[in-house]
């Protein structure tokens, strides 16, 4: 797809849904998104209009069974990598392989995992996948309340998973989501079984 089909689609996506982009300037590297508050499938229109406005080469998790049928090509083409939901964790060493033989792209991950208050703490991949690649960790949010979305900082991982989340929540305590009362709090599970 051209850039300027691209940048088409973003500028209709932005219309259809309401919300304007505002952001830090785009990552000169690969990095792992987070793609957070994730409440919504809105979310996944408002993530493709970043990535097309700024003009960015993404890969993104999404359940497998978006890869039957019709929706399996064009996931694939817009960066769709299939995540078995009954083996997650074969997905981190699969990003890691295709770091390793030089692709490069910035993976999108929504760490939530679902657009429902969940079991109260995120996937860890996002972690796993940015500090075993060395990537930074760009936060990459979506705030009903203002009808904005974008990109914020980017964050080197240190390993200490405290203190990483820490700084992970402060950024995301006033983003809303598209629906509010579907958000999770930033924690992960390792957090509370080291404490």
């Amino acid at each position: 797809m051209s850039r300027t089909i691209r940048r088409a689609v973003a500028r209709l996506i932005w219309a259809v849904t309401g919300y304007r982009m505002r952001s830090e300037p785009a990552p000169t590297r690969p990095t792992v998104f987070i793609g957070a508050p994730h409440t919504s499938n809105t979310d996944f229109f408002l993530m493709l209009a970043i990535a097309f406005d700024m003009d960015l080469k993404v890969r993104f998790l999404i359940k497998d069974s978006w890869f039957k049928g019709p929706m399996a090509g064009l996931m694939r083409s817009l960066g769709g990598i299939p995540v078995d939901r009954k083996d997650p964790a074969s997905i981190v060493e699969e990003i890691l392989a295709a770091v390793e033989r030089g692709e490069e792209f910035h993976l999108v991950v929504t760490p939530e995992g679902t657009r429902g208050a969940g079991s109260g703490y995120w996937k860890s991949g996002f972690y796993r996948i940015a500090l075993k690649s060395g990537f930074p960790v760009t936060l990459g949010y979506v705030d009903g309340v203002a009808k904005v979305a974008g990109l914020g900082p980017n964050i080197q991982l240190t390993g200490d998973v405290g203190a990483d989340m820490d700084v992970i929540r402060a950024f995301y305590k006033d983003k809303s989501g598209v629906n509010p009362t579907n958000r999770t709090e930033p924690r992960l599970r390792s957090e509370d079984e080291t404490s």
